[in-house]
């Protein structure tokens, strides 16, 4: 595999230490090999993991790191074996640059499980230099082809951003279940993730009903084309909806009892754990007597985000967002942690200071 010699000097807006604190730095992207796109981008989508990398909350951040993982942005130029692509294409990334594409994982379309490990848009090792990858906190990205989607033509940007991780994340265990028309669907927790959760779920057909510990939160689910709210702190309430759900996709972001969300399922039925990367609390074994599963899912695969945002473009399905420029990133982390945003918040990196 070749590689051009021309590297491309790059702003971007990282963290330097456990701070967290994001500020403006220099990077440079890669020279293109065979197989890249250089991508210059238009806007990036803020997740939560974001927050939580720049933080080092969980343990494994090597700085400075950039952050960014739903990134939108035009083709700027091609590695010569490119074909997919071409210039002033829209396109967008996810979580992920680059896999084996070889094992029994990748060849079934699910990349993310790939035996030898997924490499990630930031705070990732590549493949082929060892060094390190940085997100979409930035004006310019290189990505393996493989991993370039996309984006139709009915899908604004903005609105496609958040797509790459808080759609696909909620996207794929609901697919994977085979959700649709007769089922039972309970998205517990109404914030990025789960905003897309109802509104894939109506989408398919499925009864949706919205756990949450607010009461304040019954208003947008029911905006949000919820057919059911169910206050998790009345008990009888609860109670009374006792083996009802297929499914519970589990969005909540902090470690917290799932022991509740289990007495929901019907016989066979499957809560989904897609927000919560942490430790979790001890439960009796014994719910899961009554074949109820617990389980965990990432993101999709290449071609089942695709699927997604083909879909989300024909049926009109977006996030709602909020846009702001890139200066303002430090002050989203703290409006994100304080649960003051509805429901994804989006940078406008054209419109940003760098």
């Amino acid at each position: 595999m070749t590689t051009s010699t021309n590297e491309y000097p790059t702003k971007a807006y990282g963290a330097a230490d456990t701070s967290g604190h994001i500020a403006p730095m220099d990077i440079t992207r890669r020279g293109l090999r065979d197989d890249d796109v250089l991508i210059d981008i238009s806007h990036c989508g803020i997740c939560h993991s974001d927050l939580h990398t720049a933080r080092n909350d969980w343990g494994r951040t090597s700085y400075p790191v950039v952050p960014g993982h739903e990134i939108v942005g035009t083709v700027a130029a091609l590695g010569n074996g490119v074909t997919r692509h071409k210039i002033g294409d829209r396109v967008a990334i996810g979580c992920m640059v680059d896999a084996c594409m070889q094992c029994s994982h990748c060849e079934q379309g699910l990349e993310q499980y790939c035996k030898q490990g997924m490499v990630g848009t930031y705070g990732g090792t590549d493949r082929h230099d060892g060094s390190k990858t940085h997100g979409g906190y930035s004006t310019r990205i290189a990505c393996r082809d493989e991993f370039v989607l996309k984006v139709p033509e009915a899908l604004s940007s903005e609105h496609a951003a958040p797509l790459l991780c808080a759609g696909i994340t909620t996207y794929s265990p609901l697919r994977t279940w085979k959700i649709g028309p007769g089922s039972k669907v309970a998205v517990a927790g109404l914030g990025g993730l789960g905003h897309m959760g109802v509104k894939f779920a109506v989408a398919m057909g499925a009864e949706v009903t919205v756990l949450s510990r607010s009461e304040d939160k019954r208003a947008d689910a029911e905006a949000l084309g919820a057919h059911d709210f169910l206050l998790t702190t009345d008990k009888p309430s609860m109670k009374a909806k006792s083996g009802t759900f297929d499914m519970v996709l589990n969005t909540i972001p902090v470690r917290h009892d799932v022991t509740p969300y289990l007495h929901l399922l019907r016989i066979d039925g499957v809560q989904v754990l897609v927000g919560m990367i942490d430790m979790m609390p001890e439960m009796h074994s014994g719910l899961l007597l009554g074949r109820k599963v617990l389980t965990g899912s990432g993101i999709g695969g290449l071609a089942e985000t695709q699927e997604m945002l083909d879909l989300c473009a024909k049926k009109n399905i977006v996030p709602e967002i909020e846009m702001i420029p890139m200066q303002d990133v430090n002050t989203a982390y703290e409006r994100m942690e304080a649960s003051d945003v509805k429901y994804r918040f989006v940078i406008d990196i054209g419109n940003s200071d760098f």
